[in-house]
């Protein structure tokens, strides 16, 4: 499956002052399977190591981290010659060994001829000589690709040009409900793409959830278990509020914010939930003016998210105007997590002083511009809370989501993974 974050593998593989990588992204993410499609297509040949398959390989690492000693001896233990030029070296769960991460820098410093790249789920450490990206779950075109890659990479050269797409808006709307449905986790879309069974597809999201909740010791004290537990079952609740601001006191009552920061610095560190903290004043930068006691928590991958708030497809599907808050929420952890791959961790909101104030979903910042975003789960010309938030601030540019397709102003929700190219032309 066709996956954005080759085009950044194959920039590094062709930068001349390139320093080892590493990959992260949540367990299940498809780190592992991009990154032997990527050798396999670009490389003559792969060494690939996992290092939780296969505990011998620490040994390796144990005694010395010299990187010319390394590659010997990863040489004598496949029984091949590792070359420079033509070899990319996949550290599989290099979170495993220490050793093996720390040997990167060495790598760095010493050898930067190889071409070296390390996956993990959690980067604990803080390494100054490599490069680091991330693999998110599949947003909506990698799961458009994944079924009809002539539209998706038609669309992606013509989206906005002329008619193309309303030409094929019924289609996209049917799979954008389907995307809120399935989500991004490749095993999951492979799944539905085979079966377009939703049976079947609950059951992998379920047993991914539960690996999940079973590695939150992983990184963490086996103490924290029931608080990371806590807080990350009480998401889905919160986002189906109207006011969808987390409270820690709603979580569990005798609990507070101080009992449970630690749990949520960690889930927010692997990256299994975004934070988005509101902003007072939408101006730059953003930063100073953040306010981190109000935020509100979206999970990593709209599918997950569905599941574990036991959501059933019927609701997802339904095109009347029932369940407003339940769909609400899916379609704003869909335009979170699109811009937080886009933006990086410099997301917010922003919502206004008084009883029944109006709310922007997003603000983000693109050069000199503060972008507000609005997001509706159904059809949606304007809205009250945009309006206020534009006479209030003046902004440059403004950005409403929904499920029309009849105005240049408004960005259809199946596009917004081309939002950058779009507001190029606003």
């Amino acid at each position: 499956m066709y996956r954005i974050l080759i085009e950044k593998l194959i920039e590094w593989k062709e930068d001349l002052h390139k320093r080892p990588l590493i990959v992260k992204g949540v367990p299940q993410c498809g780190k592992t399977y991009l990154l032997k499609e990527f050798g396999k297509k670009f490389y003559k040949d792969v060494l690939y190591l996992d290092f939780s398959e296969d505990p011998h390989l620490t040994d390796l690492f144990n005694h010395n981290l010299n990187p010319e000693k390394i590659i010997k001896d990863l040489s004598l233990f496949r029984g091949s010659d590792i070359k420079s030029e033509s070899t990319l070296i996949i550290f599989d769960s290099v979170d495993s060994c220490g050793q093996a991460l720390d040997s990167l820098e060495h790598f760095s410093t010493m050898t930067p001829q190889y071409h070296i790249i390390a996956v993990c789920s959690y980067l604990e450490k803080s390494l100054t000589k490599v490069d680091t990206l991330t693999l998110y779950p599949m947003n909506f075109y990698e799961f458009l690709h994944a079924q009809n890659s002539m539209l998706a990479m038609h669309l992606n050269e013509s989206a906005f040009h002329g008619d193309e797409l309303k030409t094929f808006s019924t289609q996209l709307e049917e799979l954008f409900r389907d995307y809120q449905i399935v989500g991004g986790m490749p095993e999951v879309v492979q799944s539905w793409i085979e079966t377009k069974s939703i049976e079947t597809i609950d059951k992998i999201q379920s047993r991914i959830l539960s690996g999940y909740e079973n590695k939150f010791t992983k990184y963490a004290p086996i103490t924290m278990f029931q608080k990371l537990c806590a807080i990350w079952n009480a998401v889905p609740a919160q986002l189906a509020k109207e006011n969808r601001k987390f409270v820690f006191s709603q979580v569990k009552k005798s609990w507070r914010a101080k009992d449970l920061e630690d749990a949520l610095y960690h889930l927010i560190r692997t990256g299994l939930i975004y934070k988005v903290d509101h902003v007072d004043k939408p101006e730059i930068p953003l930063p100073s003016h953040a306010n981190h006691t109000h935020f509100k928590l979206y999970m990593c991958d709209v599918g997950l998210l569905r599941r574990t708030a036991r959501i059933p497809a019927s609701v997802v599907i339904d095109k009347t105007s029932n369940f407003k808050e339940i769909k609400g929420a899916l379609i704003e952890n869909i335009v979170c997590s699109e811009l937080k791959r886009l933006y990086g961790d410099d997301v917010y909101y922003w919502s206004a002083e008084k009883p029944g104030r109006a709310e922007v979903e997003f603000i983000f910042q693109d050069g000199s511009d503060i972008i507000p975003v609005v997001a509706k789960a159904g059809s949606a010309s304007r809205t009250r809370s945009l309006t206020q938030y534009s006479v209030r601030f003046f902004p440059k540019k403004t950005v409403l989501t929904s499920m029309d397709n009849n105005k240049a102003d408004i960005l259809p929700l199946y596009a917004f993974w081309n939002l950058k190219q779009w507001l190029l032309k606003q």
